[in-house]
């Protein structure tokens, strides 16, 4: 199964709980009045677009309607999805950048998101394009964290840097970087603590960890991504809100798309926090995380 093929299946719940509802409502419309804006209002709110996000969506659609005289309510649909692909490709990056090496990668988000699954994914794609690829153990307050890294650098086929639990995470990403410097590699992929109730002590480790790169590979490209769950919701913003004050996020990683009903989530992340989503998961399999395509989500939900 292709990508898109993944993509469209993976945004079938999404699509049934907002294309579905948006349907049978302007259905029940027989011209284009502020009542069908209203519910529409409504439907966009409770398929996790956010309050902020889908007042601005519907006072384009009203400014649309106003200047191109709209009167079918089926015409109301073709508008909001030109809207929705209009913030999702905002001049925004997606992907990943394979030919900017050395890099340094770094991946935050709180527990259970699925970060160290997207560390090992992403790992694979740069190896994929032929970098050399170094994975460092930098979650050493959990045990687990490592075990699993470990276990995904074994999948792909890389090395791994790592410490006891317990340890500096500014001590291993020194040895990694050292070791990265050493071993020529391309792209150095750091795990970090998923941890977000003290935002003080997460803003001094981050900063920490940050000032160790700069000193040890002042000439590689930063990159940092945040991982966060479709699934959740709202509560993704409220984190990617929380984790933009303590890090300078330069893409967002979109886990578990596949098994939500909640992907206007990720119209809100574009609009709300100006952060571009690079990459999105749409299953288990290790080549399930792809390039973000604003015109292929767009024509999942919608087509």
């Amino acid at each position: 199964m292709g990508f898109f093929s993944k993509l469209k299946e993976g945004l079938s719940k999404t699509k049934e709980n907002l294309i579905g509802k948006i349907d049978k409502m302007l259905a029940g419309f027989g011209v284009v009045d502020d009542d069908l804006l209203d519910e529409l209002e409504e439907i966009l709110i409770t398929s996790d677009f956010g309050v902020e996000t889908t007042e601005y969506i519907i006072d384009c659609l009203r400014d649309e309607i106003k200047s191109q005289k709209l009167t079918k309510p089926e015409e109301v649909k073709g508008k909001l999805q030109e809207i929705i692909c209009g913030i999702l490709t905002q001049g925004k990056l997606c992907g990943i950048d394979t030919n900017a090496v050395p890099c340094v990668v770094s991946v935050i988000g709180v527990n259970g998101v699925g970060k160290t699954t997207s560390i090992g994914k992403l790992a694979n794609i740069y190896k994929k394009n032929g970098r050399k690829v170094l994975l460092a153990a930098g979650d050493t307050f959990r045990a687990a964290a490592i075990d699993q890294l470990e276990i995904w650098a074994q999948r792909v086929g890389v090395d791994i840097i790592k410490q006891n639990e317990g340890s500096d995470p500014a001590a291993v990403l020194f040895d990694a970087c050292r070791a990265a410097k050493a071993r020529d590699v391309d792209v150095l992929i750091c795990d970090t603590a998923g941890r977000l109730h003290n935002k003080k002590n997460l803003m001094a480790e981050l900063s920490k960890m940050s000032r160790v790169v700069e000193k040890e590979m002042s000439e590689a490209k930063r990159e940092i991504f945040l991982v966060l769950d479709a699934t959740t919701g709202q509560n993704a913003v409220s984190q990617a809100k929380a984790f933009s004050e303590v890090a300078d996020i330069s893409g967002i990683i979109l886990t578990k798309l596949d098994g939500t009903s909640k992907g206007g989530i990720i119209v809100s992340i574009c609009k709300e926090m100006g952060i571009p989503v690079r990459l999105v998961g749409v299953g288990e399999g290790i080549d399930d995380m792809q390039s973000f395509s604003a015109e292929e989500f767009v024509k999942a939900i919608f087509e």
